[in-house]
């Protein structure tokens, strides 16, 4: 069995609405944060910072205290069984304008309540969930 690790960010901003997050549509139909595999010799840190540039073009302050891993099994495109870590972080983003990756079909930033129903995995659901709680306790 293969083992991959990613990172990601559950980037935020503090909009005209208040805290909004940033859901990223992907060309295979689901909504999801950014995220990508560990390339060698980087720290998990330096590859979510590093994906969000890629699939965004935004970059973003992370929050060393917030570590949330995922795990799951799937299949690729090979046939191997592959056992998939991710591990998020929390960003601010900085000014930019997003200018989204080939992965990507759309983009949306959405408040907490629309992005707990607009994410499509559970697992996103509840990192959504844990990251907002997080959030909301150091903007007090």
């Amino acid at each position: 069995m293969i083992h991959q690790y990613s990172a990601g960010i559950v980037i935020y901003r503090i909009g005209i609405k208040g805290l909004e997050y940033l859901l990223l549509h992907y060309t295979s139909g689901h909504w999801d944060f950014p995220k990508g595999k560990v390339e060698a010799r980087e720290t998990l840190e330096e590859a979510a910072i590093r994906e969000l540039h890629e699939e965004t073009a935004l970059t973003a302050q992370l929050d060393p205290y917030f570590k949330h891993q995922l795990s799951y099994f799937f299949t690729d495109r090979q046939g191997n069984k592959v056992h998939k870590t991710v591990t998020f972080f929390v960003g601010q983003a900085r000014e930019g304008t997003i200018v989204l990756s080939d992965e990507h079909q759309g983009y949306e930033w959405v408040c907490f309540t629309d992005g707990v129903t607009q994410v499509t995995y559970a697992n996103a659901k509840t990192l959504l969930q844990e990251a907002h709680k997080y959030i909301m306790h150091l903007h007090q």
